[in-house]
């Protein structure tokens, strides 16, 4: 079986940020049959569908969503922001889905994993989020649910998860990913 090329979506534009080094994490105990790849939001105009009917897509989108098209499947690292999502993952999800009939995200396996230095592990932005991926036909990993609260305490300094359970506790979460991709795109290759 080839290699599945998931993105990740890190909703934090810091570069310390909690979520980043989740995502980091994620990525150095993903299994051998994934290669995650970070997709930077930061460079994103904000959407607006003028640009697009009048032809005037910003380059940024055209890469964006070129390389959203390639991917074999998603995820998304967010912290919560005023009990919703960060305003970089919404214009994100709007950047792929547009022009409507071209949604790039439609069909690719996803999931969601929300951080929070608070107990919640950001719960209202991880089920808020999940509305918007219905919509966009992304089928998202349901089981296990992954909200990682506190995680202030679970990081050093350098950033460095210092929490054996936290550890043995993300890579169930990714390897149960990797399984629900396999799931959905079929074991048989891309």
């Amino acid at each position: 079986m080839s290699k599945r090329i998931v993105g990740v979506f890190v909703g934090s534009l810091r570069k310390k940020s909690y979520s980043r080094q989740v995502a980091n994490t994620l990525k150095t105990l993903a299994p051998e049959d994934l290669a995650l790849e970070f997709i930077e939001l930061g460079d994103l105009e904000m959407y607006n569908q003028d640009l697009d009917d009048e032809g005037r897509v910003p380059a940024s989108w055209s890469r964006f969503r070129e390389h959203v098209k390639q991917l074999d499947a998603v995820l998304f690292v967010t912290p919560e922001y005023n009990r919703s999502i960060p305003a970089i993952l919404k214009n994100a999800l709007d950047i792929g889905s547009r022009p409507f009939g071209q949604n790039v995200w439609n069909g690719k396996p996803g999931a969601v994993i929300s951080v929070s230095p608070g107990a919640l592990g950001a719960f209202g932005a991880n089920h808020l989020f999940r509305q918007s991926l219905v919509v966009l036909n992304i089928p998202t990993m349901q089981q296990p649910e992954a909200y990682i609260g506190n995680v202030a305490k679970l990081y050093d300094d350098e950033g460095h998860l210092i929490s054996e359970k936290t550890r043995d506790y993300l890579n169930s979460i990714i390897r149960a990913f990797a399984a629900w991709i396999n799931t959905n795109l079929g074991n048989g290759g891309i």
